[in-house]
């Protein structure tokens, strides 16, 4: 741009005043990453919960939707209520990829809405860090495994569905064993991975984008967690909220989604694995909310064991857990018209 002369001064060009530059990004904790674009509004949390809460029920429409018309090519009989009916082992199926397909609408609720990259769900540094999920996979296996054998111990163990264990003994047969277990492998990842992206990841940081302190964060997410999964026995829905306060200590203590992941992948493959192989325990109704107060207690422990392992791991490996700015761009300066300065 060409610079006016001055009129006192006609053989000196005038001086453009450049407007300040943007305030640099600060480091920010996991669950107050809403903020790090500069973009913040107090009404975008809102609109990316609504707009979260449309797209899911139009995701889950269309996975129904591609359900019926599957079942209508492949010749499926027509239930009661009108719809295909694929067995215990395919409508799991079809209930996990409902939640499976959460994650793109999680990511377009905080492209769209909130002006942020998809990413900063995920972790601090804007990505999955695969590395240190591997080790949460790692810690987590053991524990779940030796959680689970004990439940299955004792003389009343509750629970099912997604978390837990099914009742009865009979053997499903190797069909619908491999059958139900190859689905159990492909979708429950995606399944637990959404759910994660949803409670602590989304509603986190929607919180976290009003109030500093994590707690306020943490606790709204860990009761919808419970109530989502249906009201079953007192003890099963405490065991809910304490599975949702631990996955999001572990998120904001160390900056991402990994351990919280870990933790509930590993939880839901072994526990629906173990489902596959006994006749209709997939097609049960019974979730973690179900479970009574042995079985509970004998998953508290687990979960805290998992908590104090991950915590003391993330400090030896020094896991990040706030941004860095330079990761991310600093807010744009609203634009100015340019100003002239006379001599």
């Amino acid at each position: 741009m060409t610079a006016t002369p001055s009129p006192a001064y006609p053989a000196y060009p005038a001086y453009p005043a450049h407007p300040a530059p943007p305030s640099p990004v600060p480091p920010l904790p996991y669950h107050r990453l809403a903020l790090i674009t500069g973009r913040h509004r107090w009404w975008r949390p809102l609109a990316g919960t609504a707009l979260l809460l449309a797209g899911a029920v139009a995701a889950t429409l269309v996975v129904l939707l591609a359900g019926e018309i599957a079942g209508a090519l492949l010749n499926r009989p027509v239930g009661k209520d009108g719809s295909r009916v694929w067995g215990g082992i395919g409508e799991m199926g079809v209930a996990l990829l409902s939640l499976a397909v959460l994650t793109p609408v999680v990511f377009a609720a905080a492209h769209w809405a909130q002006r942020r990259p998809a990413g900063t769900l995920s972790s601090v540094t804007g990505r999955l860090r695969w590395r240190w999920l591997g080790r949460c996979l790692v810690v987590a296996l053991p524990l779940v495994v030796a959680s689970l054998g004990i439940m299955l111990l004792l003389p009343e163990s509750g629970g099912g569905g997604a978390e837990n264990t099914a009742g009865g003994t009979e053997w499903a047969g190797w069909p619908d064993f491999l059958l139900g277990l190859a689905m159990v492998c492909v979708l429950v990842p995606f399944q637990a991975s959404a759910e994660e992206y949803a409670f602590r990841g989304w509603l986190t940081q929607a919180v976290g984008a009003w109030c500093r302190s994590p707690w306020v964060a943490i606790v709204p997410q860990a009761l919808l967690f419970a109530s989502a999964h249906g009201w079953g026995t007192p003890w099963g829905f405490a065991d809910l909220v304490v599975f949702g306060l631990v996955a999001g200590v572990l998120t904001v203590r160390t900056g991402g989604l990994e351990a919280a992941i870990g933790l509930h992948v590993v939880n839901n493959l072994l526990a629906m694995g173990i489902s596959a192989a006994i006749a209709g325990a997939l097609a049960s109704d019974e979730t973690a909310a179900d479970m009574d107060w042995m079985s509970v207690g004998v998953d508290v422990v687990m979960l805290l064991g998992y908590a104090a392992i991950v915590l003391r791991l993330a400090g030896r490996r020094r896991i990040t857990a706030v941004s860095d700015p330079a990761s991310f761009p600093a807010p744009a300066p609203a634009p100015a018209p340019p100003v002239w300065v006379s001599h």
